[in-house]
């Protein structure tokens, strides 16, 4: 076969056939929904994202300024049995003869510990006559006593101290058992 017998064997398509959009399959029209519900979801999960973010930057900044605020209360905790030794040699120097510039020297140094402390925020917990606080006081002991009440700190062992409100070291205590039965 030629050419020429090739095109009047071939059927003739219409002008309406060529020109006629193809019509969407029925599955398109209903898959819009589901574009939708994608979408809010997708919406959603990334509000969601922002506000975890937005919490996430709040804990942070939150962490960073009490890291800052108590950085050196592991140093001022170090120094604590320093100020303790010199409070010992303090009351033994008072009790030795002649001890005069001894003592005078080390309340000089026993005063400037305090007040590098107080600098820094840090403060004695007072202990003795008050109501025992297992959250600023330690119990190494307890004894009776007729003149201290029942649950009251009779004698303080060791102090304890805090810095701003967070404890550093919870003074030593005994605790009165009451009058002796």
């Amino acid at each position: 076969m030629n050419k020429s017998e090739l095109k009047k064997a071939a059927p003739e398509k219409s002008p309406e056939a060529t020109s006629a959009p193809p019509t969407p399959p029925p599955a398109a029209e209903e898959a819009a929904p589901d574009y939708q519900a994608e979408a809010a979801r997708f919406k959603d999960l990334a509000m969601r994202a922002q506000a975890d973010l937005d919490n996430y930057r709040k804990r942070a900044t939150r962490e960073k300024e009490e890291a800052i605020r108590y950085a050196n209360s592991s140093l001022l905790g170090k120094l604590l049995p320093i100020l303790d030794s010199f409070e010992l040699g303090l009351d033994a120097a008072r009790t030795a003869p002649d001890a005069a510039s001894i003592t005078e020297g080390m309340a000089l140094v026993q005063k400037q510990l305090q007040d590098f402390l107080k600098s820094h925020g840090v403060e004695h917990i007072p202990a003795e006559g008050t109501v025992f606080d297992p959250a600023h006081h330690e119990g190494v002991a307890q004894e009776h006593s007729a003149d201290v009440p029942e649950g009251h700190v009779v004698r303080q062992i060791r102090k304890g101290y805090k810095m701003k409100d967070r404890l550093l070291r919870a003074s030593s205590v005994t605790v009165s058992k009451g009058v002796a039965a």
